[in-house]
């Protein structure tokens, strides 16, 4: 299989990774064996039962989507105090002056 560096870039991303242009067709090359190594998986004789399944047989799978993480508990449910989205915290002794 043909990784181009489009595909880098877009899992790069997906996975909120900083790749280096430079690093980026050195990368595909290695996905490239990647692929191909587990491509060889398949090749082996299973002669002894049914493939072993991991999870549910229908699967659904999440949507290539970047957003924030959810938090479980709202910011502002544990914050001691905020204004305009943003944590207000106690100044410090020694900066008061400034």
């Amino acid at each position: 299989m043909r990784i181009t560096d489009d595909d880098v870039r877009h899992v790069a991303r997906l996975a909120e990774l900083a790749v280096p242009d430079h690093k980026v067709r050195q990368l595909a090359g290695e996905l490239e064996s990647i692929v191909e190594f587990v491509g060889q998986l398949s090749e082996v004789a299973l002669d002894h039962g049914a493939p072993m399944v991991v999870g549910p047989t229908e699967l659904r799978l999440r949507l290539d989507e970047i957003g924030p993480v959810p938090l479980q508990h709202p910011v502002a449910s544990f914050a001691p105090k905020m204004v305009e989205g943003f944590f207000v915290v106690p100044r410090l002794d020694g900066l008061a002056d400034e």
